[in-house]
């Protein structure tokens, strides 16, 4: 099942699946308006805007029940970090190791089931924030009008600790999504973040109890979601006790804030910042290899490029890369084969995998992501999108530094058919 939301809506979705008693995996993918309409900019500027626009969700079912939903830019687990707060437990995150993940598009579960296994949370506190996650998840999607869909047939995600009803929740959820459009225009997304612009009329206006909230949160870095998340209040009601001072001006709000940046990938595995990024690019196609590493190693990454797909997967090992880039069409093993191959290990849950592709549909980008793919790259692409992509998963380079010595240069050459010779300029692929 897989269509367009403009020729059916998000409810009517999801009435089927329970009708149908289906279980597998839904992928939703959103297309801001704003994205169609870049004027006086060329096809590739246009294309790389409206990627940075998408945002898409995963919801997962079983016999036509809800087991879990996410946002996929909540993928780095900080969402669970956000509920965890109310429990106190947040700072047990850092102790735990990388799980081993029920799907490759929910880690945050993985993480779930492995406070619940080392009894830091209880399996009614898992409970909690299961269901708050999903209503969170529906709040967003019922209200999108906007973008594509597909369900995927499946084994339901285990193990399974709750599930909900989606004929007892929707109706619930809509007459949210009505209520909150009554904060229209001074609130409009979840995602704003408020910050007090005049402290002293505003401790006037409230108990000290509220305005020390309110104080503490309101700095213009946390979104009026976490903020409910913290307290453990429903958005609703965070948005309607904020309402009336942002009205009156005491309370401004920013944004709204761009989930991708808010849940950075650094917030829960920083990297040092004296290491020179490893990229590396697996291609079959010399002139993408040799593009790509001439382009990063002059921006101060450290790229190795390899031609053979089968070969490629015992050199990452070796490698251990902050990005792996993979192109989707390849003899013997193509990238979907691959990104799933390496998701299948503890030691790739967390590496960013990005797909290198000249096919530019809807249903190639779900496949990818499917599989477990953080993001995905069209050709031809320039040099400003690829290092916005780099940069975004990698973290800047530094081309002031000597570039280092590549890992098992000599050893591995011949064998592996790594490309080390030096890097030449740009080639066709890009231009």
């Amino acid at each position: 099942m897989q269509g367009n939301l403009t020729e059916i809506d998000m409810r009517s979705i999801l009435q089927l699946i329970e009708l149908g008693q289906r279980t597998g995996e839904l992928f939703v993918q959103a297309y801001s308006p704003a994205a169609s309409t870049v004027i006086k900019t060329s096809d590739r500027q246009r294309r790389s805007d409206q990627q940075q626009q998408e945002q898409s969700w995963f919801v997962f079912f079983n016999n036509g029940q809800i087991i879990y939903a996410t946002a996929d830019s909540d993928s780095n687990i900080s969402r669970l970090r956000d509920y965890l707060r109310r429990y106190k437990a947040e700072s047990a995150l850092n102790t735990l190791d990388t799980p081993t993940t029920p799907a490759n598009n929910a880690p945050e579960y993985g993480y779930l089931w492995a406070l619940l296994e080392n009894r830091i949370i209880t399996p009614s506190q898992g409970r909690n924030i299961i269901h708050s996650m999903i209503n969170e998840t529906l709040f967003d999607l019922l209200d999108l009008h906007n973008g594509s869909f597909i369900f995927e047939m499946g084994a339901p995600l285990a193990p399974q600790l709750t599930t909900l009803e989606i004929s007892n929740c929707v109706p619930k959820i809509v007459q949210r999504i009505q209520e909150w459009k009554q904060f229209h225009p001074h609130i409009q997304s979840p995602n704003q973040c408020p910050i007090i612009t005049d402290f002293e009329k505003l401790r006037e206006s409230l108990p000290e109890p509220t305005f020390n909230t309110l104080t503490r949160w309101a700095d213009g870095q946390t979104t009026i979601r976490a903020l409910a998340r913290y307290l453990n209040r429903d958005v609703l009601t965070v948005a309607r006790a904020i309402h009336p001072y942002v009205q009156q001006g005491l309370v401004q709000l920013t944004g709204p804030l761009n989930q991708n940046d808010r849940n950075s990938r650094w917030e829960l595995f920083p990297t040092n910042a004296t290491k020179v990024p490893r990229i590396v690019c697996i291609d079959d196609e010399v002139a993408v290899r040799k593009s790509v590493e001439y382009i990063l190693s002059q921006h101060g990454y450290e790229a190795s490029g390899i031609s053979n797909p089968v070969k490629a997967l015992s050199l990452v090992f070796q490698l251990k890369p902050d990005l792996i880039l993979c192109d989707i069409t390849m003899p013997l093993l193509d990238g979907y084969e691959i990104c799933a191959m390496l998701r299948r290990s503890t030691a790739f849950r967390q590496t960013p995998i990005c797909m290198i592709t000249g096919k530019d549909g809807f249903i190639d980008r779900v496949k990818a992501r499917m599989v477990g793919s953080t993001d995905y790259l069209t050709k031809p692409f320039g040099e400003s999108e690829l290092l916005m992509l780099v940069e975004k998963y990698a973290g800047p380079g530094d081309p002031t530094q000597p570039r280092p010595e590549k890992l098992l240069e000599d050893a591995l050459e011949a064998e592996l058919d790594l490309d080390i010779s030096g890097p030449l300029p740009p080639a066709s692929p890009f231009n």
